[in-house]
């Protein structure tokens, strides 16, 4: 990150996505060639991946754990990314990962306006919002299918996105639609958890994938675990307590999993940071002593200035 302008433009380019994602989500019907713009999502995706992974991360986890606005698009784009990221590191053939990705970009397509309308409020979804819930992966695949989407695989996999029979298994020898599915269910429920609702905090990411992983009935946790090697157990864009009681924002992955370079953001009296200070836990103390929700941590952010330290960091690693 080498100047301001450069951070303006990254975060431009992934809420300008994040927007794109939002318009063909709410109105399936009135896009024309969805399956199309769909892979013209992936391939900007993709694309912004490939200059800094780590600043993608960064910016949608800030993103999704700060606020509720926009709950649909950007969960579907968190979901994205990190499908994307776990096909790589189970090295899923190319045409599995495409469909993995467009499943996550479109799996809640079919409840999109309930999906906002829930994260912001504050009571319990009603009988008539619990049975758009349940109807909304199968209903979901409906639309596809009613909008043109050709590729079977994709629309199955939304299909059968909340089928838990789909956890039976060792993950490679079962079919690739259940495969897949069962990846985005666990991507799912790892994103739901970390996000704010109105009715309540998003949980810290550390609580969120390890409540997945003790309770997933899948062969050897082994979605879980790949998501943990794959951004760690404390992501780029999530907050940390290291052991001098100091606060931390996540800023990259290291080569050590689970030892992120940090900047250090707020002091061990509680008072914040005009300079963020880099600091790399695979180094040296202090160390990691707990991931923090968002909700947590009250303080307003130059992400610029932290971002700054992330690409230092990147260049002398």
């Amino acid at each position: 990150m080498q100047n301001e302008n450069e951070y303006e433009e990254l975060l431009s380019l992934w809420s300008d996505l994040e927007s794109g994602l939002g318009v063909i989500l709410s109105s399936p019907g009135s896009v024309q060639e969805f399956e199309q713009r769909v892979w013209q999502y992936d391939r900007w995706m993709q694309t912004l991946l490939q200059r800094d992974a780590d600043v993608g991360l960064y910016l949608l986890f800030q993103l999704a754990t700060n606020s509720p606005v926009g709950y649909s698009a950007s969960h579907a784009l968190i979901c994205a990314v990190l499908s994307h990221l776990i096909a790589i590191e189970l090295n899923l053939g190319l045409k599995e990962r495409d469909s993995l990705v467009h499943a996550a970009f479109t799996m809640n397509v079919a409840m999109t306006a309930l999906q906002d309308e829930l994260a912001g409020q504050m009571e319990r979804p009603t009988s008539e919002q619990q049975s758009a819930i349940r109807a909304h992966a199968v209903k979901g695949s409906l639309m596809l299918n009613a909008v043109g989407v050709v590729d079977k695989l994709w629309v199955e996999v939304v299909s059968s996105h909340h089928d838990e029979s789909t956890d039976q298994g060792e993950l490679r020898a079962i079919t690739p639609v259940n495969r897949l599915a069962r990846i985005l269910r666990i991507v799912d429920r790892y994103a739901a958890m970390i996000s704010p609702r109105k009715s309540r905090t998003g949980r810290s990411a550390t609580d969120s994938v390890r409540a997945i992983i003790s309770a997933s009935s899948e062969q050897g946790g082994e979605v879980g675990h790949a998501l943990v090697r794959t951004v760690g157990l404390c992501p780029p864009g999530t907050y940390v307590r290291l052991d001098n009681n100091e606060i931390a924002v996540v800023l990259r992955r290291s080569g050590k999993p689970n030892h992120p370079h940090v900047a250090i953001v707020i002091d061990d009296r509680g008072e914040t940071l005009s300079q963020p200070r880099l600091h790399r836990t695979s180094e040296a103390s202090p160390k990691i002593q707990a991931a923090l929700a968002a909700a947590s941590v009250q303080s307003r952010l130059n992400h610029h200035l932290v971002l700054q330290l992330g690409a230092y960091a990147a260049r002398h690693s």
